[in-house]
């Protein structure tokens, strides 16, 4: 493990519902992360998607491998502390999704993401979870850090 939770919300302005990202287990700076959600039934989306039968939705999974992608950016940017607190990630386009599997309460969601490119503050990275090994959702990103 690289970082637990506490470290992921000193590079991520993400709070409890929407910090999505339990645990980074890998990085290699300007090109890859590995990171993972813990998916658990007590969370507020099962309320309502779907109550008798609990799915956890697609855009949920497109969010968490961008936050992880975010991470591996500043991450890649040696961005100190103050840097860090006075910038954001922005999603600039999503484009190939493809929802492959349903993810249910009690899955381990791994998003293993790549940077296709970098130019700047803009980052262009493949993004795939899984679960179990099998390839549940897959996107590429478009994301740029911006001043908060």
């Amino acid at each position: 493990m690289l970082y637990n939770v506490v470290e992921i919300q000193e590079i991520l302005p993400h709070r409890f519902p929407f910090l999505l990202v339990d645990r980074i287990i890998s990085l290699t700076p300007g090109g890859y992360i590995e990171a993972y959600k813990n998916v658990s039934i007590s969370e507020p989306v099962f309320q309502g998607h779907f109550p008798d039968h609990p799915i956890y939705p697609g855009v949920m999974i497109i969010e968490g491998m961008a936050q992880a992608g975010g991470v591996l950016a500043f991450k890649s940017a040696n961005a100190t502390a103050e840097e860090i607190a006075n910038k954001v990630v922005y999603f600039m386009s999503i484009d190939k999704a493809k929802f492959r599997v349903p993810v249910t309460p009690g899955d381990k969601l791994v998003y293993k993401i790549n940077v296709l490119k970098q130019k700047g503050p803009i980052w262009q990275l493949a993004a795939k979870a899984y679960v179990d090994d099998k390839v549940v959702a897959e996107a590429e990103l478009k994301a740029m850090i911006v001043d908060k």
